[in-house]
């Protein structure tokens, strides 16, 4: 039976965070058993918390936002995604901010920071879940399902009108940290040109540049260095499939088939599933 997990030390990352554009502080400190993934304001007082559960979302334009009271943190994805693939169970998370640092758009500074800080087993066993049956959410173009499984798998398709390579395919499956390394965190998040436009009038994506996000522009894809994958985009697309779910609030198994998915229904099945995973505890 595989053990809930933390870090050994804590380690901190820092950087420019994508909307604000402020610079801003990440550390992850070690947490008792059964508590989950914490993120904490240390820059308000009495340093609010709030817990990275789908019942604790409240916007999911752009990002995931969660929040508790004054305790309002933006763009949690990436960090969630990097805990999920890393099997850590219980953390805190401090921020100096309401943003995390984009780095450059992925996953992969997360990947590094919880690497520096090392994880170890605890002893209570790891809350693993996968659904009894199918759980289905759609909305627009987006379909998103999940079945039974014993382990997390992502069948994922996009598809953006302007982008050189459309539609994109990639099937991943979550074996290890190593794994989801090599195949998943570099993938880099992307924005097409006219939403852009929009998002700056908006006040937006003031830390936003070529160093965080590939650009989609009239059939081509704009970023500073070459593309990590050939189907990059849809990789970014997993990745933020990964962390999503893991605000059900446990380690989640099962084939997911995502066709264009998005923050808003990735959010909505961590919801069924966090609905599912609290019946079943108290059945």
């Amino acid at each position: 039976m595989e053990k809930q997990q933390t870090v050994v030390n804590s380690a901190e990352y820092s950087g420019i965070a994508l909307h604000s554009g402020a610079r801003s502080r990440v550390r992850i400190h070690s947490a008792p058993e059964n508590t989950g993934i914490v993120f904490r304001r240390v820059d308000l007082p009495g340093k609010p918390e709030v817990r990275a559960l789908a019942s604790n979302v409240v916007d999911v334009r752009r990002g995931t936002t969660i929040a508790s009271g004054n305790a309002v943190v933006f763009t949690v994805e990436h960090i969630m995604s990097a805990l999920h693939a890393f099997h850590v169970d219980n953390c805190i998370v401090e921020m100096d901010g309401m943003e995390p640092p984009i780095g450059d758009g992925s996953s992969l500074p997360y990947c590094r920071m919880v690497r520096e800080a090392g994880i170890v087993q605890q002893e209570a066993e790891a809350r693993v879940f996968t659904p009894s049956k199918p759980l289905y959410v759609e909305g627009g173009h987006t379909r998103l399902v999940i079945v039974p499984g014993d382990v997390l798998r992502i069948v994922c398709t996009t598809s953006f009108a302007g982008c050189p390579i459309d539609p994109q395919f990639y099937e991943f499956t979550a074996t290890d940290p190593e794994a989801y390394e090599t195949e998943i965190a570099g993938g880099r998040t992307f924005v097409d040109f006219r939403d852009l436009q929009q998002l700056l009038a908006m006040g937006l994506v003031k830390g936003g540049s070529l160093d965080a996000a590939a650009i989609i522009h009239d059939g081509a894809i704009i970023c500073k260095e070459a593309l990590r994958y050939p189907n990059e985009i849809v990789r970014h697309k997993i990745l933020d499939v990964v962390g999503d779910l893991y605000l059900s609030g446990c380690r989640i198994t099962g084939t997911v088939i995502a066709v264009k998915p998005g923050h808003p229904k990735n959010v909505e099945l961590a919801g069924l599933l966090q609905r599912e995973i609290m019946a079943a505890n108290n059945a």
